[in-house]
């Protein structure tokens, strides 16, 4: 995930201390998006069988020639099942409470190996941290520690 403002961005809003609002924007690629939104639509889907990816498009304003990419990714993370054909579509491949939001975004979203330094763009030189590593380290930590305690089920009950 990255800083910024482009498609697929996402504000989160934390009360601060002393009660004033402070905006803290996380922003997720479209294919990040979009396998957030997929699996929103098949954690909220209680018929049994499967939803079409033409269905999961149409509930989540997805484009359709997104979801098969999306599909796909959550696929090999062994998050989704599926079968092709005309009668086909995807579920779920495992509860959505064993399914954390750190599940779906790790499916989709490349985070990269190299740590990437703040200040000079490059790799974090492991010989010396520069002067924000520290507090960027942390807020990546708590991130990461957020998602993984967001559970698919309790996301999907705040859309009703």
């Amino acid at each position: 995930m990255t800083a910024g403002n482009g498609p697929g961005h996402l504000a989160l809003s934390r009360a601060a201390v002393g009660g004033e609002p402070v905006i803290m924007r996380l922003t997720l690629s479209l294919r990040g998006d979009y396998a957030v939104r997929t699996m929103l639509a098949l954690g909220e889907h209680r018929e049994d069988g499967l939803l079409s990816a033409a269905r999961i498009a149409e509930r989540m304003q997805i484009p359709v020639r997104f979801v098969a990419h999306v599909l796909a990714d959550l696929t090999r993370a062994g998050l989704v099942s599926g079968r092709p054909g005309r009668r086909g579509g995807y579920r779920l491949s495992r509860p959505a409470d064993q399914i954390s939001l750190l599940h779906i975004v790790d499916a989709a979203e490349d985070r990269g190996d190299i740590a990437r330094c703040v200040l000079r763009g490059g790799p974090c030189d492991p010989r010396g941290r520069c002067a924000v590593h520290d507090a960027f380290a942390a807020a990546n930590t708590s991130l990461e520690r957020e998602l993984a305690g967001s559970r698919l089920s309790d996301l999907v009950a705040k859309l009703s």
